[in-house]
């Protein structure tokens, strides 16, 4: 597609930076009230094949008014089931995005691909840009996996990948804050429901194991694309000071907060999760955001992370479409 397609409504789709083929800029240049039948025939149109579209100009600033546009797609909001990092409800299917400090940098990774259920979409709403940094990197999936050495990404995909959680004690998301829940009953319902073996420890926390995809195909397209969070639930991606601190509290690695093994229970190669950290970074496209922009992603076909930043910075996300291995 050329740089700039102009449609008889007024919006125009171009790529964002030259060299790259996401995001999609969709962009409302003559400041037209918004149409979501436009925007969803758009979204039909190029997000299968791009993954990423960046929507400008549309007078999209909040909670709500975002909420409203999301489910202007047809899909009910879900709800941030079996989460693994903290963030809070601002509205109806609508959260805080990774509420990690700001010096942290969340690694590119698929929403909930450690888990056998997930998100096929996934928008973002910048409502207040960082004074510095606060980027939302993106990478698509279907290059990382074509770019991994084919030997290692065989050895994933056969061997499958077994994410052990330990929650609570003041290390990680409590079970109750992971499973929305302070009922047992629930939460255990919620593990026989979907293949996650669990086991209450004689301290009163729980522990969790699920056996998971390494890759995936999409339902849609049929692409095959890298479906994991080895790299980011591995105990090595944790900085160095933090992991032997870890590593000293707890007297057997199956108690730490999270961790990830083959299937077979075997332990991952630090120099696997090394090359794929570096086909991510290899295939990662930064932009800078600006306020009301929305980003929609198809989760399957593009990653997501987050760069650290400086001063405030007001990020909300909403999530749809359910899929499952």
């Amino acid at each position: 597609m050329g740089r700039g397609v102009e449609y008889a409504t007024g919006l125009t789709v171009c790529p964002l930076m030259a060299q790259e083929t996401l995001p999609l800029l969709v962009e409302n240049l003559r400041g037209r009230p918004l149409c979501l039948n436009e925007l969803r025939t758009l979204a039909n149109d190029h997000l299968p094949e791009s993954g990423a579209l960046l929507l400008r100009g549309f007078e999209v600033f909040g909670e709500q008014a975002f909420q409203a546009l999301v489910r202007g797609f047809g899909h009910e909001l879900l709800n941030y089931e079996f989460g693994s990092t903290p963030r809070k409800a601002v509205e109806k299917g609508v959260y805080t995005s990774t509420e990690y400090p700001a010096h942290q940098v969340i690694p590119l990774h698929n929403e909930q691909s450690y888990t056998l259920q997930w998100p096929m979409k996934i928008w973002f709403h910048c409502m207040q840009p960082s004074l510095e940094g606060g980027e939302t990197p993106i990478a698509d999936s279907r290059r990382i996996f074509n770019s991994l050495d084919p030997a290692l990404r065989q050895r994933f995909t056969d061997k499958r990948l077994m994410y052990v959680r330990n929650y609570g004690n003041g290390l990680d998301l409590s079970w109750e804050q992971a499973f929305n829940t302070e009922d047992r009953a629930v939460a255990e319902a919620y593990c026989r429901a979907n293949r996650i073996a669990f086991e209450w420890k004689d301290d009163g926390e729980l522990r969790t194991r699920q056996i998971c995809q390494a890759v995936a195909r999409h339902p849609y397209t049929q692409a095959w694309v890298w479906f994991n969070q080895a790299h980011l639930f591995h105990v090595s991606n944790l900085p160095a000071a933090v992991r032997e601190s870890l590593l000293a509290i707890v007297d057997d690695p199956l108690d730490l907060p999270r961790n990830v093994y083959y299937a077979d229970g075997s332990a991952l190669e630090e120099s696997a999760l090394d090359e794929i950290r570096g086909v991510l970074d290899d295939c990662s496209v930064s932009f800078a955001w600006e306020k009301g922009d929305v980003l929609m992603l198809d989760n399957m076909l593009v990653a997501h992370g987050r760069a650290s930043f400086k001063g405030p910075r007001q990020v909300i996300v909403a999530m749809a479409e359910p899929a499952q291995e």
